[in-house]
């Protein structure tokens, strides 16, 4: 006489795999905006044609319009991913922040330093502030931020968009300064050692500079610029 023996523990089911088919759209919308993205961020959005960047994704033109229903929405959607993804991960960190200076001095030094990390991206960033788009993306958090700090009192220029204009240019200058300087090859980094420039320490002294542009004095800018920055994990699916 047999016995049926029954197992107490419940059974786990290995996950679905996704299908080939799925798989590969996937694939193919990846090679996409990788492509895109290197190509704007080199000649901004205008700048390239949709057959550039399928031939760069090597991928069929036709197949370009299983994804995206033109330039500008491929565009609109790396904004998402790569600068508004940027954005989701300060406010995150700045949930424990509680001082408008150190939340903004905090978005400005990792932005800076991404730059030289990911010079694709920070090449994207500066051309999408030198667009029509320059509310998007990061400027829209950077905007938010000055104005929170206006209402706090914290800040003391009480224009928002000349200071937004102010900061942003700070930071775009700051951008290029560290991407430039980054290699140690760069032939910029050898002229501005010639001329004695000090090159360390860039993103602190960029957002120093940002918060004595919104009325902090020399040494309170300083103090809040120097502050540890809190630990985060940055990710792109892109990169």
């Amino acid at each position: 006489m047999s016995q049926t023996k029954t197992g107490s523990a419940a059974t786990t089911e290995a996950p679905a795999k996704e299908p080939r088919g799925a798989r590969r759209k996937r694939e193919t919308r990846q090679r996409l905006m990788k492509a895109a993205l290197e190509l704007m961020a080199a000649r901004g959005m205008d700048g390239v044609a949709i057959n550039e960047i399928t031939e760069a994704a090597d991928v069929g033109f036709g197949s370009f319009y299983n994804h995206f229903d033109s330039k500008e929405a491929i565009h609109a959607e790396l904004m998402r991913e790569v600068l508004n993804s940027f954005g989701e991960t300060m406010d995150h960190i700045s949930n424990n922040l509680e001082d408008p200076a150190e939340i903004l001095s905090t978005a400005v030094r990792y932005a800076v330093q991404r730059s030289a990390d990911n010079p694709v991206w920070g090449r994207f960033l500066i051309q999408t502030a030198l667009s029509a788009d320059i509310l998007s993306g990061l400027g829209q958090y950077m905007l938010r931020d000055i104005q929170r700090g206006i209402a706090s009192g914290r800040f003391k220029l009480k224009d928002p968009l000349m200071a937004f204009t102010s900061v942003g240019g700070t930071v775009i200058g700051a951008l290029t300064a560290q991407m430039e300087f980054a290699p140690a090859d760069s032939t910029a980094k050898k002229v501005a050692q010639q001329l004695g420039l000090n090159l360390e320490n860039i993103p602190e002294r960029t957002a120093s500079t940002v918060l004595q542009i919104l009325g902090l004095t020399n040494e309170q800018a300083d103090e809040v610029a120097h502050r540890p920055l809190p630990p985060v994990e940055l990710r792109d699916s892109l990169f």
